[in-house]
């Protein structure tokens, strides 16, 4: 990890127990990525902050705990970062990671148990997933964003919000999704890219 990567950890107030557990978990991606295609290895040596810290910050903006359920886990960003950070933090959060790969899934249950995680895997499609109540619903690098809201209709609970990592067509997804959707969304800047976003929504339903 590079100064700035841990500059970066230090000012999302992640605390010196979940840094090593986090560090555990970038060890096991690394062991499992010369296996099964977890993250592209060209992107291993940034690691910290293209995976860890981006999913990190998502963390973050999740506000209050419950039932947080990540779909199309594949690697754990966010959701096994999420839970890692969540583990002393927010004891008491559950993590729900869909994945449907199941070598993928294989591994997300390995790094729940060997991290000691409140996590289960669904390793089904998400569309056979029956609707979660889930208060945080997340997704990164999966679908556009008329799809993730379909996905979100059906397993957020009523006054729960989504979490969705966005590059920089960002605005053009968001305006596309408007014209099927109705949804409140705030655009939170991404600390790792300047050109990305977090977007942050609730109140989905039907245009």
């Amino acid at each position: 990890m590079t100064q700035e990567e841990a500059a970066l950890l230090a000012e999302l107030n992640v605390s010196r127990e979940t840094e090593a557990r986090l560090a555990a978990f970038v060890d096991l991606v690394a062991r499992w990525t010369t296996r099964i295609n977890l993250i592209s290895r060209g992107s291993l040596p940034d690691i910290w902050t293209r995976h860890v810290i981006d999913s990190v910050q998502v963390f973050t903006l999740a506000g209050a705990g419950g039932l947080w359920v990540d779909i199309g886990s594949g690697g754990g960003f966010p959701g096994i970062v999420a839970a890692i950070c969540a583990r002393d933090a927010r004891p008491d959060d559950r993590f729900v990671l869909v994945e449907s790969d199941q070598r993928k899934a294989a591994f997300l249950r390995t790094a729940i148990r060997e991290l000691d995680l409140n996590a289960q895997v669904i390793a089904r499609r998400i569309e056979d997933v029956p609707p979660q109540g889930a208060d945080i619903l997340s997704a990164r690098a999966l679908a556009d964003l008329g799809a993730l809201l379909d996905h979100a209709k059906r397993l957020i609970a009523p006054g729960g919000c989504a979490l969705f990592p966005k590059g920089a067509s960002w605005q053009k997804e968001l305006a596309a999704a408007r014209e099927a959707w109705q949804f409140e969304a705030e655009a939170i800047t991404s600390l790792t890219n300047r050109d990305s976003v977090i977007l942050r929504i609730k109140g989905v339903s039907r245009g």
